[in-house]
């Protein structure tokens, strides 16, 4: 309990953690917090490594249950975003993975909704598998 104490200290309202499994044991050092705003991976025990995304620029979510991830009530999410650094990331191997689909679903919903962003609203925003060097609007294979 007082480690959610200090984690909210950091981090502000949070709505779910989780922490990566290995053989279905939260064993990892990898820590997935989903606050009411962002998304943070912190990763590591003597240096640690932290990655936030802002829950309104992610754009698609897909669930994948493995066989042996299954077994043990694992499951990966991935998550799409409008994020220069981050435009893929993968929580993996967590615990009741539906019900953190859902929870991130929902404070997407939220988030956009607060800042009036809609999926046309991002469209057109560079990502790195955009193929349109000189920013003309036309990708650059379609031009030959």
């Amino acid at each position: 309990m007082a480690n959610l104490q200090k984690l909210t200290r950091e981090y502000g309202e949070i709505v779910w953690t989780g922490k990566k499994c290995i053989l279905g044991l939260p064993i990892s050092f990898t820590r997935y917090i989903l606050t009411d705003t962002k998304l943070v991976t912190k990763i590591g025990l003597f240096s640690i490594r932290e990655d936030e995304i802002e829950l309104y620029r992610v754009y698609d979510m897909a669930l994948t249950l493995p066989f042996g991830q299954r077994i043990v009530g694992c499951g990966t999410l991935k998550l799409l975003s409008k994020d220069s650094d981050t435009p893929a990331k993968e929580l993996k191997s967590i615990k009741r993975p539906r019900e953190a689909k859902k929870l991130i679903d929902e404070a997407v919903r939220v988030q956009r909704d607060k800042y009036y962003v809609r999926g046309r609203d991002m469209i057109g925003m560079n990502t790195p598998n955009d193929h349109d060097m000189d920013n003309d609007g036309v990708y650059d294979c379609e031009e030959e």
